[in-house]
């Protein structure tokens, strides 16, 4: 199953990011993009989601220097853009790989595409991760850990029934009975002409 290796390849990301545990830590992708091309993009954009995940932490933090927080947001929104360039990368390759496949005249389309449920699959993963972490944090009360626990083993059953939606629609898209088609994100705010801001800048 596809996603057999995807959650496999995020787990890997997130267990590495974690040895260090800083977001200014040196990347290295220890997949070929050209012999392992979906693990190679499996793992770049789990890292992406890692990075920002703690990202996000450290703006929220109430003492946090506001120079410094307006720098950190501007690096959020660069992780942005690379997040959804990740997910259009993805889609090329699901594009790439079912190009030969002729849809049934009764086909469907799915409310989403293969990447976008990828890239929630990689977000779950990092609830997986931190909220298994809650559940045995030092100097965290019992009742602290007992609640985390419930909304771990949730998260596991998510986990689970997402993967498997992923899954069938790669098999429906296999078929036929499914068909992709991807629309490229249009973001407006980081666009110069789009945006009146930095439009008026210019």
């Amino acid at each position: 199953m596809f996603t057999d290796k995807a959650n496999k390849i995020f787990k890997e990301v997130i267990d590495m990011y974690h040895v260090i545990d800083r977001v200014d830590q040196d990347f290295s992708n220890p997949y070929d993009s050209k012999s392992q091309q979906i693990e190679h993009l499996l793992y770049r954009k789990c890292w992406i989601d890692t990075v920002q995940w703690h990202y996000e932490d450290i703006i929220r933090d109430p003492q946090i220097d506001p120079v410094a927080a307006l720098t950190l947001k501007r690096q959020i929104d660069a992780s942005n853009q690379d997040r959804t360039d990740m997910v259009e990368y993805i889609d090329s390759y699901f594009l790439e790989t079912y190009k030969d496949v002729i849809p049934k005249e009764n086909a469907t389309i799915n409310t989403e595409s293969p990447a976008w449920g990828v890239d929630r699959l990689s977000i779950l993963a990092l609830k997986v991760y931190h909220m298994h972490e809650e559940t045995v944090r030092e100097g965290a009360s019992d009742t602290h850990k007992a609640a985390c626990q419930k909304k771990y083993n949730v998260l596991l059953e998510q986990q689970v029934d997402l993967s498997t939606a992923i899954d069938t629609l790669l098999k429906d898209i296999e078929k036929g009975d499914k068909y992709m088609k991807v629309y490229k994100q249009m973001k407006m705010y980081n666009d110069d002409e789009l945006n009146p801001v930095l439009r008026g800048e210019k």
